[in-house]
């Protein structure tokens, strides 16, 4: 005898069942019309719509029409007054080209006028559909890709709710990100992309309520790096900043700040000698400049590319527990001396000749001494001197991670037994060789 079983997911309400289609891919949203008449026009009212690259490959010249036709019923003429989320990303094809004819810039205004709470856009020419975003009173999140475009924002752009603001690979003006940002004003996360700024003197992020913040201007494009990077933000909790270094930094009221991932590289110089030294100490003073102005940071990764000593001596980081530093050994030392309360320290740096590396012999810094419980290191076999020096005088020192290159099993017991020769003060030192 063949069982009845009951269809209790068509007994939910509808707008659980349309929350549930949101969670879809749109041509399984729309596939699950055929399963009753209640669920035939369901699809329709769903709260998050995308249409990516796998859906625009699979169109043909005999249903493009009828795709067209759907999307205007999907969007422009559905009764729902709120959509939550619209994306649309293009792939090999474009949205955007010329052989279908998609209203793309109507998909768009269509989302705008039901309410739409977040845009993500990753298209090859956004057109005229970027005035219009930026007046948008809805948007509480805006994912922008620009593949290599322009940004320009218009004059009267105002973002009143918007809250997370991410934008990738765009050529960005700085008068025009200072009036972008300075008329978004709850935004709370602000991310720049693998993008590059150009044609300005003063790149400016000044918001009370930003918490999070990416800067990524290692791009390859027309951008420049001759400006003045100004940051103010009070609530900044997390800063990332990849980027040559620029010709300034005043960074202020960054007290909050608790997690910084900062990597910066020194240009090459191709000029003559005279050149190339002032533009050199130019690179240490506003290298210095920059870390100084997060100096109230809990946990910091540090990647310095190329050779740049500190200008002067740094601020002390009384906040900083960890500290994750890759570069030359100078910025290491430095660190050790400004940071009294840190906890953990994982480094791997090349030494050079002059580096301070052995002034630490001459006085132990108090981390040392009374903090520092957990090292991990990435050395090479000859720097048997480091090891010795940290196991001598971290005396609370609780772990000791070494990650040497090309070591077999075998030889990895040899060092680790030798190392625990090594072991004074550190009675209770766990040792890991990697």
């Amino acid at each position: 005898m063949a069982m009845c079983v009951e269809d209790r997911i068509s007994s939910f309400p509808d707008y659980i069942l349309c929350h549930i289609l949101s969670f879809l891919p749109i041509k399984e949203a729309v596939r699950t019309s055929i399963i009753s008449t209640k669920w035939r026009c369901l699809f329709s009212s769903i709260s998050t719509i995308e249409f990516d690259h796998c859906l625009l490959s699979g169109l043909t010249d005999r249903n493009v029409d009828s795709f067209k036709n759907f999307v205007d019923r999907l969007l422009k003429f559905s009764d729902q007054v709120s959509l939550d989320c619209f994306r649309l990303s293009d792939g090999i094809s474009s949205w955007n080209d010329e052989d279908h004819d998609f209203d793309v810039s109507g998909w768009i205004c269509a989302a705008l006028c039901r309410g739409v709470k977040e845009i993500d856009l990753q298209l090859d020419n956004l057109g005229d559909a970027l005035p219009v975003l930026f007046t948008c009173h809805s948007l509480v999140k805006l994912t922008l890709e620009g593949k290599g475009s322009k940004l320009e924002v218009p004059p009267d752009a105002c973002l009143g709710n918007l809250k997370t603001l991410w934008l990738e690979n765009w050529v960005l003006f700085g008068d025009s990100i200072n009036r972008l940002i300075s008329n978004c004003h709850v935004l709370e996360d602000l991310a720049f992309t693998d993008c590059c700024i150009a044609n300005t003197s003063e790149l400016t992020i000044q918001s009370p309520s930003l918490k999070e913040l990416v800067l990524d201007f290692f791009s390859e494009g027309v951008g420049d790096f001759n400006y003045v990077l100004v940051i103010n933000a009070p609530n900044l909790v997390y800063f990332r900043y990849y980027s040559k270094i620029v010709d300034g930094y005043t960074l202020s009221n960054m007290n909050s700040l608790e997690n910084a991932d900062i990597h910066i590289d020194a240009f090459d110089f191709e000029d003559d000698e005279t050149t190339a030294t002032r533009l050199f100490s130019d690179d240490e003073i506003n290298a210095t400049r920059l870390i100084q102005g997060i100096c109230n940071v809990r946990s910091l990764t540090l990647v310095i590319d190329g050779v740049i000593p500190p200008a002067v001596p740094f601020p002390i980081f009384h906040n900083l527990i960890e500290f994750n530093f890759y570069g030359r050994g100078i910025w290491l030392v430095e660190f050790l001396y400004c940071a009294p309360n840190l906890k953990t320290l994982k480094f791997s740096f090349s030494d050079v000749p002059g580096t301070r590396w052995k002034t630490l012999l001459t006085e132990v810094p108090s981390c040392l001494l009374f903090h520092l419980k957990e090292i991990e290191m990435l050395i090479s076999c000859s720097d048997k001197h480091m090891i010795r020096y940290f196991l001598d005088n971290a005396m609370v020192l609780e772990k000791l991670i070494i990650r040497v290159r090309d070591l077999t099993a075998t030889q990895r017991e040899k060092a680790r037994n030798k190392l625990l020769q090594l072991l004074k003060n550190s009675k209770k030192c766990q040792i890991v060789i990697l």
